[in-house]
């Protein structure tokens, strides 16, 4: 079993969000969820599984990163048997159309790490999300009324704030992918998820823009990210 999880097998539910920030999965547990019972505290990376509408949901922090995202996701469709995990997350824009707060659903994800080369010995640079969970939370986002973009997405293993020149960042990524966002953690989902046969989406917010410069209140980003919130509930 689990090294990195105290939860019971039946702890787990079948459908999972994974944000990053263990607070956030506290804040959604306490507010999105209803009976919610905390299920993990090791490492601080907390866990909590409660119903959504009636359906048992379990809402897992990843932590930050394609390593702490593959130990998770790994150990979630091993040992727990779970069989949808759609991330939620936060980016940067690459793309001067993107606002700020604007819900992007990731198509593939590419990175140029060698993440699958040193977990199992894989050539592989993109990864896509599961079509079928895709279609889902694009038919849900339209019922909703929740806009969204749907694009390719970069997986970085550096925060890419403070690079020194994020254009010689832009400039090397595969034009063809038109690559519209950053952020750190999807890649490692889908290869899980994959390796599994088992479904994984990720939902992003965008909170920066290389392109813009724009100042936001704490209103405006808490909205933005329960409408991403939402849309993964009740997606999945």
């Amino acid at each position: 079993m689990s090294i990195h999880c105290n939860a019971e097998k039946g702890d787990i539910a079948k459908n999972v969000l994974m944000p990053g920030d263990p607070l956030r999965a506290k804040y959604i547990a306490e507010n999105f969820l209803e009976n919610a019972k905390l299920v993990n505290t090791v490492r601080n990376m907390l866990a909590y599984t409660g119903t959504y509408k009636g359906k048992e949901v379990t809402v897992f922090s990843s932590g930050m990163g394609m390593p702490s995202m593959g130990i998770y996701s790994y150990e979630l469709f091993k040992f727990y048997d779970v069989e949808k995990i759609i991330r939620i997350g936060s980016c940067g824009a690459y793309d001067p159309n993107l606002n700020l707060f604007d819900t992007i659903l990731v198509d593939k994800s590419y990175t140029e790490a060698t993440f699958a080369h040193s977990w199992n010995e894989q050539e592989c640079h993109i990864m896509e999300g599961n079509r079928n969970l895709n279609n889902q939370i694009e038919d849900t986002a339209k019922k909703i009324g929740i806009p969204y973009i749907k694009g390719n997405a970069l997986c970085n293993e550096f925060f890419d704030g403070y690079l020194e020149d994020i254009s010689k960042l832009i400039n090397r990524l595969p034009k063809d992918l038109n690559i519209i966002a950053c952020e750190m953690e999807a890649f490692a989902l889908f290869l899980m998820a994959n390796h599994f046969g088992k479904q994984a989406s990720c939902l992003l917010t965008v909170v920066d823009s290389h392109y813009k410069n724009e100042e936001t209140t704490s209103e405006q980003r808490e909205k933005s990210l329960n409408d991403m919130i939402v849309l993964a509930l009740e997606s999945i």
